[in-house]
């Protein structure tokens, strides 16, 4: 049996679905499977660079697409370049897969189940839907079919197709798996599978020790970080008129650090209120994450309350390894926010409320040792709650489960893996 794993972006590319794709097949690689990945040749946030068509990287044959490379700041180029890999991968599929294989189709690029649906039916191949990202839900959500009401309705009926073709549905959360089960998908076959962080390459890093926090001239300041995509989904108002609350606190900075739609607006609004208290950064590479998650003191993790049954901000993970505070902008019943109740490793604000959350950002810094235990138990939620470790085990015994063609696993069996 091989498994395909199937994703726009794979290692080296450092977004949030490739960090998770990446690190299962690498895992299982070393576990002695099959494991090929499927992916395009540029990264999420540099369309200069053409990655090679094909590779072996830690046992894993990476096959990438060459696709049109648009970019992410047009939504008509964003478009092409999904087409060009739906396209490209369908097409991959019906070359390459078999009878034996079982494909594990993500949801970058949107409605990638429903090509790979196709191809995957024909080759008598099985398929699991990984869904991290929810569409058309989330597209809905953000007003882009407001006027096309019946474009929406159709892409979600074609989108349960596609689901109702998988041998089982992977959800990150509960939230987004009871939205399913009341779409009347089949309850049987999905189970919530929540992200991880890798423990061994996300470490605590003292900020004397530093080297990032050094190069970047952050000193002895109390730093509050926001790391990862500017996305749609996120809410940054909150943070710039909090930042112009703190403005005349020299000891306080702010350092926002990742790519995406919104960091143009960002820094504009920033240049425009004068803001010198706000820095910018790009994203680092794999081998100084743990540097740069722990250059702040504490973390900024934003979204919009209406996408909570659509998305999951998996950085928390990568902030929870780091053993950093989290304070939420966002639904005081959202999954991150329970996250940080059941650890007692963060706070959580209403969007808009920026003087809640400039008071929270004094208190912490006026309390070190209250930050301290949060580092802490933030450290000690994911290695026991979202461990790398537990969650290989889990995708393994499935995978076994599937290698030995025995019956798919009962929706109770599969939580229990899951748990």
């Amino acid at each position: 049996m091989r498994i395909v794993f199937a994703n726009r972006y794979f290692y080296p590319d450092q977004s949030a679905t490739s960090r998770m794709v990446s690190s299962m097949a690498f895992a299982l690689a070393q576990r002695g499977f099959d494991v090929t990945a499927l992916a395009g040749r540029s990264l999420h946030n540099r369309q200069d660079t053409l990655l090679p068509a094909e590779e072996t990287i830690s046992g894993v044959r990476v096959c990438r697409l060459t696709t049109s490379r648009f970019g992410r700041q047009s939504v008509v180029g964003r478009s092409i370049d999904y087409l060009s890999f739906h396209a490209l991968a369908l097409w991959w599929l019906l070359r390459n897969v078999s009878k034996n294989d079982v494909a594990v189709i993500c949801t970058d690029p949107p409605f990638l189940s429903v090509s790979s649906a196709i191809a995957l039916k024909l080759r008598g191949a099985r398929m699991i839907n990984w869904i991290m990202d929810l569409f058309p839900e989330t597209a809905i959500e953000l007003g882009y079919m407001r006027r096309r009401r019946s474009l929406g309705r159709l892409a979600k009926a074609i989108r349960d197709w596609s689901i109702r073709k998988s041998a089982l549905i992977i959800c990150p959360t509960k939230t987004m798996a009871d939205y399913m089960i009341e779409q009347a998908l089949p309850q049987e076959r999905i189970a919530v599978q929540y992200h991880w962080s890798n423990e061994d390459e996300i470490y605590p890093v003292d900020p004397e020790h530093n080297g990032l926090r050094q190069e970047w001239g952050l000193g002895e300041d109390f730093v509050v970080g926001y790391s990862g995509n500017f996305g749609r989904a996120h809410e940054f108002t909150t943070i710039i008129e909090t930042a112009e609350l703190l403005k005349d606190r020299r000891d306080i900075r702010f350092l926002l650090i990742g790519s995406g739609h919104q960091h143009a607006a960002v820094q504009e609004a920033v240049r425009e209120r004068g803001l010198r208290n706000v820095i910018f950064k790009p994203l680092q590479p794999a081998e100084r994450l743990a540097e740069s998650l722990g250059a702040a003191d504490v973390h900024l993790v934003s979204l919009l309350p209406r996408l909570e049954h659509c998305i999951l901000p998996s950085k928390i993970y990568g902030i929870l390894a780091a053993g950093r505070p989290t304070i939420f902008i966002g639904d005081n019943d959202g999954e991150v926010a329970r996250i940080l109740a059941s650890g007692a490793c963060g706070k959580t604000i209403a969007i808009g409320d920026a003087e809640q959350l400039a008071l929270t950002i004094r208190e912490l810094k006026g309390s070190p040792i209250r930050r301290s235990d949060m580092g802490a138990a933030a450290r000690h939620l994911v290695e026991t709650a979202y461990s790398r470790h537990a969650a290989i085990e889990a995708w393994c015994t499935l995978f076994e489960q599937l290698r030995e063609r025995a019956p798919a696993p009962s929706h109770d069996e599969m939580q229990r893996q899951f748990s």
